[in-house]
């Protein structure tokens, strides 16, 4: 598993310098985009306990992620598949993160998410087309849900074997909701400049500390 880690960093840099900004080279983004998520689905494979609920939900998660990043080389055509593809591999998340912690059991954690989705929707709103409206709204509250979720999961393991774990799926979450504001700023909003170099990073970290939220094999989950 070491090695998957060079790797995946490799990928996800020649998918960010593809873009025009940079190399201007899209085959790369072609190849390098959907390998870095697969060496993601690599890395989760060889955690957690296997049959484990948490384990199949994370990695659904991360195969619709996968999904998601090969529609978005479409990004016209292919916006709106991967919106669905990656609503549901939120609500996937999301089902990871309540095993074995109750839905919105620390509700704080909800109410700051809350407050960050709304002022997400309403920086975005003026500029996102009706017919994507509900769309929109579906994922910003999946979004915004799954990383509540794990926010409230590490709150509860604090003091546990598993904390350490609870705590990269929060952070991952975090990350998460950062880069998709982003890239939805840049689409809906105000084109930012190098844009990949802001949302990538964040993005693939994001899924990196989510699959690391499945522990080693043999330590409790």
């Amino acid at each position: 598993m070491p090695r998957l880690l060079p790797a995946f960093v490799l990928s996800a840099a020649l998918a960010v310098l593809a873009a025009p900004w940079a190399l201007d080279q899209p085959a790369l983004a072609w190849v390098f985009k959907p390998l870095a998520t697969a060496l993601v689905i690599a890395f989760a494979w060889g955690r957690g306990e296997a049959g484990s609920a948490q384990r199949r939900a994370v990695l659904a998660g991360l195969m619709l992620s996968w999904v998601g990043d090969v529609a978005l080389l479409w990004p016209r055509q292919g916006f709106l598949p991967g919106l669905v593809a990656f609503l549901l591999a939120h609500l996937a998340y999301l089902l990871a993160f309540t095993r074995g912690v109750r839905f919105g059991a620390w509700w704080p954690a909800f109410a700051a998410y809350a407050l960050v989705a709304g002022a997400i929707l309403a920086l975005l709103w003026p500029g996102v087309p009706a017919p994507l409206r509900g769309a929109v709204l579906a994922y910003v509250a999946c979004l915004a849900s799954m990383a509540a979720q794990a926010a409230v999961r590490w709150r509860l393991r604090r003091g546990l074997p598993d904390e350490r774990w609870a705590a990269s799926a929060a952070i991952g979450g975090a990350l998460f909701v950062l880069s998709d504001a982003m890239l939805a700023a840049d689409r809906f909003a105000q084109p930012l400049p190098a844009a990949s170099l802001c949302i990538l990073p964040a993005y693939w970290a994001a899924q990196w500390l989510i699959a690391r939220s499945l522990p080693p094999r043999g330590l409790p989950k």
